[in-house]
């Protein structure tokens, strides 16, 4: 073959190559220099119930249409694919079925890949006008995949019955209508994702998945903002933020959750804040600082820090309804399986409130008393003032040069979940829920030194001051 000849055959492939794709436009799916990571990111995991907490124009649903049709047409680049698949979009009206989701997933459809349009309304022939009930799609494994569309103003009886592969929520549910579609996935081991602005505050879905209260090991979320979508210019978010407000910019441009009263812990930021475990040099292990608890949870971690001053909470202990020899040993088991410290006669030592000294009718000795007897020396002296602990916590997390001071570990999930659900409540205090590792946070917090502000920093002049006042004392003596 002439060297022309492959030039020609390789202009020929191109060409093709070009012409498949305008046919099937999911192969352009994130495939040029511009990559949406995030909406990488979601199609790689491989939990049950994820979600995408995002703001308008971020990209989260188009990630949905395109999960929807790896999984009908068994292209999936991430999971193990299944023939014959089943499953539903649901959308909050009709009217937002038609101008938004359905829209979306004929947008990435191969028209030769469609066996079927069924309407509910409107002509097969201009569906995108009118309301799809189903689609009928050939999966590339040999069989035929159904995807169905509802709404939830038809109601949770109308979501009855059907064993089902994947349902996508395009934004938030009624609960009845979520907790209907699980049990629809339940018998084929399905998948629930939802993509949603959280416009709605501080719902089920914000306890259940962001906060995921129930530790449910199959739950995951991320956030997508405009930042996030490469496809966004910088004067198409310029033009979106002139026209809201700061609230408003907290829900429509970053997919966050808001509460009217405002969150604690504004300055934490689960993606810089929270951190894959990895093996801490022993000689950063600093101290462990313990809520006591008996019908509420007991609350424990395990505090390191390096030669910086900076913290990593590494361990977590979180349980309720167990007494203090139950607590004592598993406390000394997290400590012997860390290599952590022990004194000369095989004792821990810890913070813990000074609650943990008043005896009850219930008990002859104090909650100090008991860890004591079980090889835990506690100390009661710690400070345990709400708003300058606060306040200090908050140095830790963003410091004066805006860098943070602390690090969780990722498996520390519940100090996690109760810095995420803290908000303001009557009388500019915290409320008072889910707050058990948070009060040990401070107690530890408040033990540490106050980091660096920007109030600490000397001016030239100062410093030159201090200077010649030392120079005049020097010649004095």
């Amino acid at each position: 073959m002439t060297k022309s000849e492959i030039v020609t055959r390789l202009i020929r492939i191109e060409k093709e190559k070009k012409k498949r794709e305008n046919l099937n436009p999911i192969l352009k799916y994130n495939t040029g220099e511009k990559k949406h990571l995030k909406q990488v990111q979601f199609h790689k995991c491989d939990k049950k119930n994820r979600w995408i907490f995002g703001g308008n124009r971020s990209g989260k649903s188009e990630c949905g249409a395109v999960e929807c049709i790896y999984l009908a047409k068994g292209i999936h680049p991430y999971r193990k694919n299944r023939n014959n698949v089943s499953g539903w979009v649901v959308s909050l009206s009709a009217q937002v079925q038609r101008d938004t989701t359905q829209q979306k997933i004929m947008k990435y459809l191969n028209p030769a890949d469609i066996i079927d349009v069924v309407m509910l309304s409107g002509k097969k022939g201009d569906a995108k006008n009118g309301i799809i009930d189903y689609i009928l799609i050939k999966n590339v494994l040999g069989g035929i995949s159904k995807i169905g569309f509802k709404t939830c103003d038809q109601g949770r009886e109308k979501f009855q019955g059907t064993s089902l592969d994947f349902v996508w929520f395009d934004e938030e549910p009624p609960k009845d209508i979520y907790d209907e579609c699980k049990m629809r996935v339940m018998d084929r081991d399905g998948d629930i994702f939802g993509t949603m602005t959280p416009l709605k505050g501080l719902t089920f879905i914000y306890n259940e998945i962001y906060l995921n209260d129930r530790m449910d090991d199959e739950v995951w979320y991320i956030n997508m903002e405009w930042a996030d979508n490469p496809y966004l210019s910088r004067n198409a978010i310029d033009s979106l933020e002139k026209t809201m407000s700061e609230s408003e910019l907290e829900v429509r441009k970053y997919g966050k959750f808001k509460n009217d009263s405002g969150i604690v812990y504004k300055e934490f930021d689960e993606n810089v804040h929270v951190i894959e475990p990895f093996n801490v040099p022993i000689d950063w292990y600093d101290n462990i600082s313990i809520d006591p608890g008996l019908n509420n949870p007991l609350s424990c971690h395990f505090y390191a820090v390096d030669n910086d001053g900076v913290v990593y909470v590494i361990a977590e202990h979180y349980e309720k309804e167990r007494d203090i020899i139950y607590h004592s040993n598993k406390i000394k088991e997290i400590a012997n399986s860390l290599n952590w410290h022990f004194d000369s006669k095989g004792r821990l030592k810890a913070l813990i409130d000074s609650a943990a000294n008043q005896r009850t009718l219930a008990s002859l000795k104090s909650v100090s008393e008991l860890f004591y007897d079980n090889d835990i020396i506690v100390n009661t002296n710690v400070n345990k003032d709400l708003f300058s602990g606060i306040n200090r916590v908050k140095s830790y997390f963003k410091s004066a040069e805006g860098k943070p001071k602390i690090y969780i570990f990722k498996n520390c999930v519940n100090l996690i979940r109760e810095i995420k659900g803290y908000y303001w409540g009557k009388d500019d205090a915290p409320n008072k829920r889910d707050d058990h590792a948070l009060d040990e946070l401070r107690y530890y917090i408040m033990s540490k030194p106050i980091p660096k502000t920007a109030m600490d920093e000397k001016s030239v002049i100062q410093k030159d001051k201090e200077k010649l006042i030392r120079k005049v004392g020097n010649k004095r003596k």
